[in-house]
């Protein structure tokens, strides 16, 4: 995927990084690309980031097919992701998840690494298929998944292969609000906009303090 698949406005201090408009699987260019435009955010003097996608998908997660024509670079690609989903879930702004189609999988755990999300209320799934796909979670997106939900939603998403829509999962605290159509990016970027600016070093210290273990489960070698 071409970096300029991915891209970045500003809603006044509020950067938004829009995915795209297909599946937004986790290629390796795709996690060039979403890493550079973070690059970007955080060089900025953003106060907030939203992440979104245009079309019917927020992201499918892993790139499956990639994966399986490189199958002896398994472990260096997980590390890629792992490495993404460590770096959003401690990013030293606030962030906010714009969940406007389905998130899935490793998408499903991207989402969940942004300190809230908004989900679109009438279409759309959230969903960890790995229990019916026979891909056990690795002890990081474990870690990650079980920092940011209740053990109750733990066990509901991650054993069952459930798809949540919006409201349910808003209902087990998956997500934090829904919306209607064509609203979902506005509603997360008002979540982020009274917060104003907070000091980068405090903030990212606490985020690392909060999510250690998760950390230090996706960041280990």
């Amino acid at each position: 995927m071409p970096i300029s698949a991915i891209s970045v406005t500003y809603d006044e201090k509020i950067a938004v990084l829009d995915l795209g408009d297909d599946e937004n699987r986790f290629s390796p260019d795709f996690l060039d690309a979403i890493n550079a435009r973070i690059d970007e955010i955080e060089a900025s003097d953003a106060h907030g980031l939203v992440t979104t996608a245009t079309g019917k998908f927020y992201t499918n997660g892993l790139d499956l097919d990639w994966l399986g024509a490189h199958g002896d670079q398994v472990q260096s690609y997980v590390g890629r992701v792992h490495k993404l989903l460590a770096r959003v879930l401690t990013l030293p702004i606030p962030t906010a998840a714009a969940v406007v189609g389905h998130a899935f999988g490793a998408g499903a755990m991207l989402a969940l690494a942004h300190d809230y999300r908004v989900m679109r209320a009438d279409r759309g799934f959230f969903c960890f298929p790995e229990v019916d796909i026979h891909i056990p979670f690795t002890p990081g997106m474990a870690a990650l998944i079980q920092a940011k939900v209740t053990p109750q939603a733990a066990v509901a998403s991650m054993t069952t292969g459930r798809r949540f829509g919006g409201v349910d999962a808003a209902g087990l605290g998956i997500v934090d609000a829904t919306a209607g159509e064509g609203a979902v990016k506005a509603a997360a970027v008002e979540l982020l906009r009274p917060l104003g600016s907070k000091d980068r070093g405090t903030l990212g210290a606490i985020k690392n303090t909060m999510f250690g273990p998760a950390v230090a489960a996706l960041t280990e070698s």
